[in-house]
Order: structure tokens, then C-alpha cells, then sequence
């Protein structure tokens, strides 16, 4: 992290009353409580946060008055990044994340982020509850990410101040990225200028005209009440949102055998129930959407979006594992 988000993390942090250290250990006439500080993107009433009261709620029922969930929500301690490096330093304990953000310190993540790769939700699902799945979980645990299981936010679509609905339309315009080198690749192959800008900085920068479109999920759209800056969702469902549930190495070395495999069964559980909210979600989320002037629009040529997005597959075979690998999870 550099010193600008650095000095961010610590001063959300200090807003928000969260101390940056290891985790604290309260002690009672009970017993010891230890405060876990979890990061949230979203509000109370989005799935990013309720999975960690749902998670709060399964731990204490196994361990009860040993672990205190704070969770601090609407990025208050910045975005996805920011939160990572957060957690590597030992400053968060959990959060949840997008593979496409832990990509740069596990690039073989972007396995999941190839376009037009997965059919369906349960597509992802079998992939990831795979040997890729556990590969992947092996990868990240070296870079300090204990993974307690993977999720999924949906599908991501085209969002965008003027209708769009063939690729051409593209050609020009500014395009605002997850920082990860294949999210540039996809969007650079339909002409576009892409810009990585954190989630939590992406209403202003489409407000100001730092960037012209972006991509997310429907219910981020929502969320983050993008419709009142990019209007338009063309429901491309380019890439199917891979996430996971992690904890910081330094938190989970800490504790002992009975509370990890309680935390994984919870992680387990939660990532199931955060899945259905997320497909609850989103059906919400369009109305709410639609009901403030938003506007879906269906693809055009949609074999043309497809050839457009072909190239990333051959650009990022290698640290997928091969274009026999990837065509393996495309026919499975």
C-alpha cells in the first residue's frame, strides 16, 4: 500500500472508532472476547454486510462470548484493495472481495474473471468447488488471504451515460476498471480508454467525467446508486463476480484448531446464504434502479461482444493454466 492509502486506511479507521492492530482481546468475569474488524463495502441492507452478521450469529453459537464482529460498512475503510493490504498488515481481520482485486497478488485468480468463460451461476460453483477452487485457496494462503470459502455476486454488465448496445458503440469512450490487468485487457479490445478507479471513488468519477462507463453487478449498481450517473445497463453478463471470505493470516494463526473449523463451517454456511441474497438482490436491485431512471437494454450482435472478449482468453492462457485448461471449464 502506498502512503496515501496507508494514511486513508488509518483515518477511517480512526473515524470510525476501529483500532488498527491485531485483534482485541476484552477480558470479562466471563471471558475473553476478541473483536474482529470486518470491512464492508455496502450498507446494512446489502448481502455484503448481512453475511457477516449472519457469520457473527453462527460463530457465537458454537463458541459464544469468544469473538465480537465490528463491522464497519459503505467502505469506510476504503475499497477492495485498500482493505486487502488492511488485512495483510493485520489492521482488518475478514473481509469479503472480488477475486479481480486479489489478482495482483494471486494473478492465476483471473481464471474466473475470463469473459464468456462460465454458463451460469452454478457453472462458477462447480469450478470453484473444484481442484481449481482448492488450488486457488493454496495460492492465496501464501500471500496471507485464508480463504473460508468462495462466493458469487452475480453477473457484471455494461453501464453507461448513453445507450449502448453494440460493441463499436464503445470505441472512445473513458471506461472505469477494476485495477486488474485483465479487466484492461477486455476493455481495451473494444476500443476504449480504461481507468482504474476504486469502487468507492466511481459516482464521482462518472459524475465529474473521469470516466464515461464502467462495469458491475446489479445489485452494486444499485447499492452505490450508480443509475443517477450511468443510466443505461446493458445486460451483457460478461463475467460471472468471483469472490471470497477471508481472514487475515496474522488473526488465524491465533486461533486454535476447534474455533478454525467453526469459522470455516460459518464461512461455509455464509457464503451459501450470501449467494441467495445476492440473487434476491438482485431482482430488487432493478426495480429500484428502473423506479429512479434507470434503463435496461438488451446486447446487440452478441456474437460480436464474444469475438471481442476472445483475445483476452489467448492473452491470459498461460497463467490460467492453457487453453486446454480454460476450454475444460467452458465444456464442464
Amino acid at each position: 500500500m502506498d502512503n496515501i492509502n496507508r494514511r486513508t486506511l488509518l483515518k477511517a479507521a480512526t473515524a470510525t472508532g476501529v483500532a488498527l492492530a491485531a485483534p482485541v482481546f476484552v477480558r470479562s468475569a466471563a471471558a475473553r472476547t476478541t473483536t474482529i474488524t470486518t470491512a464492508s463495502l455496502l450498507g446494512d441492507d446489502k448481502p455484503e454486510s448481512k453475511i457477516w452478521v449472519k457469520i457473527g450469529e453462527l460463530v457465537e453459537a458454537k463458541l459464544p462470548g469468544q469473538f465480537k464482529f465490528n463491522v464497519v460498512k459503505n467502505g469506510a475503510l476504503g475499497g477492495e484493495k485498500e482493505v486487502a493490504e488492511g488485512a495483510r498488515l493485520g489492521a482488518v481481520q475478514a473481509s469479503l472481495s472480488t477475486v479481480s482485486s486479489l489478482s495482483g497478488w494471486v494473478p492465476e485468480l483471473q481464471v474466473l474473471d475470463l469473459p464468456f468463460l462460465f454458463r451460469d451461476a452454478a457453472h462458477v460453483r462447480k469450478t470453484v468447488d473444484g481442484s481449481i477452487g482448492a488450488d486457488l485457496k493454496q495460492k492465496l494462503a501464501a500471500q496471507n488471504f485464508v480463504i473460508g470459502d468462495f462466493i458469487n455476486y452475480g453477473a457484471r454488465h455494461l453501464l453507461t451515460k448513453e445507450p449502448v448496445t453494440r460493441p463499436e458503440q464503445l470505441k472512445g469512450k473513458k471506461i472505469r476498471v477494476i485495477q486488474s490487468p485483465l479487466h484492461t485487457k477486455l476493455w481495451s479490445a473494444f476500443g476504449t480508454a480504461p481507468v482504474g478507479i476504486p469502487i468507492t471513488e466511481t459516482y464521482n468519477a462518472l459524475a465529474t467525467g473521469v470516466a464515461d462507463a464502467m462495469d458491475l453487478t446489479k445489485s452494486a449498481y444499485a447499492g452505490f446508486k450508480l443509475y443517477e450517473v450511468v443510466p443505461y445497463m446493458t445486460e451483457t453478463g460478461h463475467i460471472w463476480a468471483s469472490g471470497v471470505i477471508y481472514y487475515s493470516a496474522s488473526f488465524w494463526n491465533q486461533l486454535n484448531p476447534e474455533q478454525k473449523t467453526v469459522f470455516q463451517e460459518a464461512s461455509k454456511e455464509g457464503a451459501a446464504y450470501f449467494n441467495q441474497l445476492i440473487v434476491d438482490d438482485e431482482a430488487a436491485s432493478v426495480a429500484v434502479s428502473l423506479k429512479n431512471g434507470g434503463k435496461l437494454l438488451k446486447p446487440e450482435v452478441f456474437e460480436e461482444w464474444q469475438k471481442g472478449a476472445q483475445g483476452v482468453w489467448q492473452d491470459f492462457a498461460a497463467i490460467a493454466g492453457g487453453i486446454d485448461r480454460i476450454k475444460a471449464i467452458q465444456s464442464a
